[in-house]
């Protein structure tokens, strides 16, 4: 029995099987260069299954980031529950950003989304709710929490939780798209994140 999602996938007993199989395959030669026959064959499931759960590779692409953003949101969420201090939060917070920013994951699909953005248009926008915006969606939930019991002052949450993601981005992300990835040392990634915690805390922190 397949059950269909709300953004138009159908789900069945192979599904994590294909996606699976297309993560290999987006991973290795792009969205435009990645054949349905090939992930068929990764997957080991016939083209008619890929296609009974996907109407088209683009929701099949969308639903490959959607599985791993989701993922690495929820295992950075799960370290932060219970009554933990802003400044741990926020550094797990940024150290996760961060790890996903240098991730092969995080760089081939930024790379994907950007070299195909003019013949899908669509692709960034959803890219974006999947991955970028869902990281801003649960920051500004916890930020709020912590505005909440007194340890942040916060007035507009969305602007706090963009700037900062875009803190976390100091230094890495301009080698990332320059092709410098080799440059960034785990040294460079640790001050990244601290300096992202000081300069957001420096700011809004409970005086």
């Amino acid at each position: 029995m397949n059950i269909i999602s709300d953004h138009g996938v159908r789900r069945g007993r192979k599904f994590d099987q294909v996606l699976d199989g297309a993560h290999k395959i987006f991973m290795r030669d792009g969205f435009e260069r990645a054949s349905v026959d090939d992930i068929a064959r990764e997957a080991g499931v016939s083209k008619a299954t890929i296609y009974a759960y996907f109407p088209d590779k683009q929701l099949l692409f969308l639903e490959v980031a959607r599985r791993e953003c989701h993922r690495q949101t929820e295992a950075a969420e799960a370290m932060v529950e219970g009554n933990v201090p802003v400044r741990t939060a926020l550094t797990i917070a940024a150290e996760r950003i961060v790890a996903f920013q240098l991730s092969d994951f995080g760089q081939r699909m930024f790379r994907i989304v950007v070299g195909e953005g003019e013949r899908f248009p669509g692709l960034g926008r959803q890219f974006y709710d999947f991955g970028p915006g869902l990281i801003h969606e649960r920051l500004v939930h916890h930020l709020r929490c912590y505005v909440d019991c007194g340890e942040l002052m916060i007035e507009d949450f969305d602007l706090a939780a963009d700037q900062f993601a875009q803190l976390c981005k100091t230094t890495i992300h301009e080698k990332l798209m320059f092709g410098m990835a080799d440059a960034i040392t785990p040294e460079l990634a640790h001050r990244s994140v601290l300096g992202a915690v000081d300069m957001f805390l420096a700011r809004y922190a409970a005086r």
